[in-house]
This record gives C-alpha cells, structure tokens and sequence, in this order.
C-alpha cells in the first residue's frame, strides 16, 4: 500500500484568539473539509492525531467510520 501525507490549509491549525475563545464557536463557522479530499479516492486512510493512529472509513452506505 502507497501512504501519502496531506496537508491541510494552515487554518485547521490555527489558535483560536482570545477574543474569540470566550465566545462558542456557531456551527456554521466552523472550518470545513469535504471528505472526498480526505480519502482522495481510498475506501480508508489513517489519520495521525496526538501520537495516535485512527482509521477513517467510508461505508458501502456511504457513512464514515472514525476507529482507533
């Protein structure tokens, strides 16, 4: 199996402001990735986070599965 690292626009690693910490962050606000740039055309990837690995999975149903 081929592994490719991808990396994300610099605003997924951004630190929120203090200003804008102190209020809840609205749903539609929130960065988002579309999922198809994620698996870039894989059924599955691994997701490196905090020095673990997680599986992202997508279903014949067209759902996603986060495992650890």
């Amino acid at each position: 199996m081929h592994a490719t690292t991808l990396h994300l626009p610099a605003m997924f690693s951004q630190t929120p402001s203090a200003a804008s910490s102190t209020t809840a962050p609205r749903e539609d606000h929130l960065p988002a990735v579309d999922s198809h740039a994620l698996l870039q055309g894989q059924k599955a990837v691994t997701i490196h986070h905090n020095g673990a690995l997680y599986r992202l999975q997508a279903t014949r149903l067209g759902k996603l599965i986060l495992t650890k």
